[in-house]
């Protein structure tokens, strides 16, 4: 009996250092912020080799540990994660708690490791939830929103005694600072036309905790207009109107230049076109025909060259033609006599101009003997002859005056 007493007891101390081998988690901290709690640790995963290992989280209230048989609460149970969250277990942020956490691996346990944990004092406070800016003619309204809890009310309802610090500054000179419990602040002492910057934290002075700054925010003050500057807007905007004016009237112009240039243009059709266009009836006026084939657009013109018929006149003496001229002239009148009775077409005005050539001569003679007889002749010619046009499509007519 007193064998199986010792191996008993050999076999309890074995199960118990075996136990004790398994490492617990260590560097237990707290992630918090208002009322958010976190519990974050470490471990060495070696220790498990391939195995992974679990967690269980507790907590139980500190003056409950005076307590012979004190009352755990299992927040998270059997967690391979590093964390657990303890926000929604019910803390009380007045309250003192102990939390603990213990490594789990393959049916063992390790010891536990605890942290004492206030959150009143230990809880990191947050910023202003929201700041605002107002301004106010030469002042400046700040607005600020309470920091909020895990269920989206103020802070205020854990600290009675939450205030703000605000650090604003004129640009660029070094700031000031001033502390308020209000919700709405107004900055007086401020330069008119003045750019100021601020940025606000939360405080609670029972435990000395602050939170950090709020990012910076900044606004311009105003003040009263000096008269010069009315003076300068007014200028300003008689000026921006009169070019305005003056740009609608120039576009209007040109753009009533530019529909009358287009629908009624200032070339008129020519009076012949005009004479034309009535001819033809309604929507029929003549177009420009477009064709592939140029038989379709061209009709076949031939030209002609004017052929000069020389017209006598009677009313001027001319000297008598050179030989040769005057046999010319004689068989020219033979065919104009043969073909008079068919209507030729030229009319002669009768008489023998070689009754009147006798006196032509005799003035030039008379008026210079040495001039040669020849160039006489030639002169007589052009001033004996007219030229015309010959009409188409008609005889010539020998007429006598």
């Amino acid at each position: 009996q007193t064998c199986s007493f010792c191996r008993i007891l050999l076999w309890t101390k074995k199960s118990s250092n075996t136990e004790a081998e398994l490492t617990p988690p260590d560097d237990l901290f707290m992630l918090t912020l208002n009322t958010n709690y976190t519990l974050a640790w470490d471990w060495d995963q070696s220790a498990a080799g391939s195995d992974s290992a679990t967690f269980t989280v507790q907590y139980a209230g500190n003056h409950s540990l005076k307590k012979r048989n004190p009352k755990w609460t299992t927040v998270c149970a059997e967690t391979s994660g590093r964390s657990c969250d303890l926000t929604r277990s019910g803390l009380n942020y007045l309250g003192l708690y102990v939390v603990r956490v213990q490594t789990n691996l393959n049916g063992r346990h390790s010891v536990w490791k605890s942290l004492q944990f206030s959150p009143d004092k230990d809880a990191v406070l947050g910023p202003p939830s929201e700041v605002r800016l107002g301004v106010s003619g030469r002042t400046l309204d700040i607005f600020i929103t309470d920091p909020q809890n895990s269920s989206n009310s103020s802070m205020k309802e854990h600290l009675n005694k939450l205030s703000y610090d605000i650090v604003y500054w004129e640009q660029p000179e070094d700031g000031k600072t001033t502390s308020t419990v209000a919700n709405v602040v107004t900055l007086s002492s401020i330069k008119p036309w003045t750019q100021y910057c601020m940025q606000i934290r939360s405080r609670d002075d029972f435990y000395n905790k602050t939170s950090t700054f709020t990012a910076p925010l900044c606004a311009q003050t105003e003040g009263v207009v000096p008269w010069w500057k009315i003076f300068m807007y007014f200028l300003l905007s008689l000026v921006s109107c009169f070019l305005m004016v003056l740009l609608f009237l120039y576009g209007g112009h040109h753009c009533f230049q530019i529909c009358k240039a287009t629908f009624l243009p200032n070339e008129k059709l020519p009076s012949y076109i005009k004479q034309v266009l009535p001819s033809f009836p309604t929507g029929d006026y003549p177009r420009l025909i477009v064709s592939d084939y140029e038989s379709d657009l061209c009709d076949p013109v031939i030209v002609c060259s004017e052929s000069a018929i020389l017209v006598i006149n009677p009313a001027v003496d001319s000297a008598a033609p050179p030989a040769g001229l005057d046999q010319d002239r004689s068989s020219r009148h033979s065919r104009q006599n043969s073909s008079s009775s068919g209507d030729s077409g030229v009319y002669s005005a009768g008489g023998n101009s070689g009754g009147l050539q006798p006196k032509v001569a005799s003035t030039f003679t008379d008026v210079n003997p040495g001039f040669d007889s020849e160039k006489l002749n030639m002169l007589s010619m052009n001033s004996e002859f007219k030229v015309f046009p010959a009409v188409p499509d008609e005889g010539v007519v020998d007429m006598e005056v």
